[in-house]
């Protein structure tokens, strides 16, 4: 009996955190109720971030929004340059739009209370992973806009035609949605044994690493998703941007070079800011002891191209500026008696 009572001292503390451990790793395995951990930010600076934010979202929502309104409207814009550039602005509105919103609810309410929906959390890794990936994708249209228009100008309206401009959209975003359903479909197949999202915001690497399975291949994936992005998209702006710099340093028409630098500067400028800025993210990704800077910067990475693109393409658009002082001209003349 003494025995007996000694054993059930000693083993019945371990059955029972063994029975605890099954149990808690029942309600979490699999679970569709997902916690955010979110941006970790005083109650001081609480508010000045939310209304930042806010105002942010307002303004890439406006500008773009009309940016395309304008383009879709007036039969002077379109031209292969500015519809191309509307996917540029629908990508924006698309990817803000189903993240920053609910970055700012999360910042009004406690940590414990920041939980998300499983397929609601893959859609927005869905869309992070879209807008980052067509971003590039049409970019790079735009360069061979700007290629054929400088390099060939005889032949540019033979080329780029309207079915042309068809083609090269459904490119773009068939190439983009084609790569990150890949990406996503190999994150979705792995069970689940965590709950806490370490972002402020869903994507591919928060989503797999709640896994205990094996994320070989999902690593393997994404890091030839990442190299043939990058290598296909600076690859494909090195060379035609040589050979625009080679047309144009051989060329004769000084109006022509005039107007190629200015669209192409533009061009460029957006290339190299959204370049820049994901090159900061994957930087920040290497030191874990960053990971406030990384969340940071991986929110701006989506508010401040989205923010700048219709500012800078649209000052340096001759045609846009003539069709917004107009509008604002007819605006102001007011009816004499």
């Amino acid at each position: 009996m003494t025995a007996c009572m000694l054993y059930l001292l000693f083993f019945f503390p371990l059955f029972w955190f063994n029975f605890r451990q099954a149990q808690m790793g029942n309600d979490t395995y699999n679970s569709l109720t997902l916690q955010l951990e979110g941006l970790r930010i005083t109650e001081t600076n609480k508010y000045p971030i939310f209304i930042f934010l806010l105002l942010a979202y307002v303004f890439i929502f406006i500008a773009n929004v009309g940016i395309v309104l304008l383009i879709w409207s007036d039969r002077s814009l379109h031209q292969p340059m500015y519809l191309l550039f509307c996917n540029l602005s629908i990508n924006d509105v698309i990817g803000n739009s189903l993240l920053v919103p609910r970055v700012l609810a999360d910042i009004l309410v406690p940590p414990s209370e920041r939980l998300m929906h499983y397929y609601e959390c893959v859609m927005q890794a869905f869309t992070t992973h879209m807008f980052s990936t067509n971003a590039h994708t049409v970019l790079m249209t735009m360069a061979f806009d700007r290629y054929v228009a400088i390099c060939n100008p005889l032949r540019y309206s033979t080329i780029m035609n309207d079915k042309m401009v068809i083609k090269l959209t459904v490119s773009a975003w068939g190439v983009a949605f084609v790569l990150v359903g890949i990406l996503l479909g190999l994150t979705i197949r792995l069970n689940r044994c965590r709950t806490m999202i370490m972002n402020p915001y869903c994507d591919n690497a928060s989503l797999f690493k709640l896994s205990c399975e094996s994320v070989f291949i999902n690593n393997v994936y994404g890091l030839t998703f990442t190299v043939v992005l990058l290598s296909s998209s600076i690859g494909s702006i090195v060379l035609t941007y040589s050979k625009i710099t080679v047309a144009c340093l051989t060329g004769k028409s000084k109006s022509l070079n005039s107007k190629a630098f200015k669209t192409c500067s533009t061009h460029l400028c957006l290339y190299l800011m959204m370049l820049v800025s994901g090159m900061i993210l994957i930087t920040l990704h290497r030191f874990p002891q960053y990971a406030e800077y990384r969340k940071i910067s991986a929110i701006l990475f989506n508010v401040v191209p989205g923010s700048l693109n219709p500012v800078i393409y649209g000052l340096q658009s001759q045609e846009i500026n003539k069709c917004l002082s107009n509008i604002f001209h007819l605006r102001k003349v007011k009816p004499t008696i």
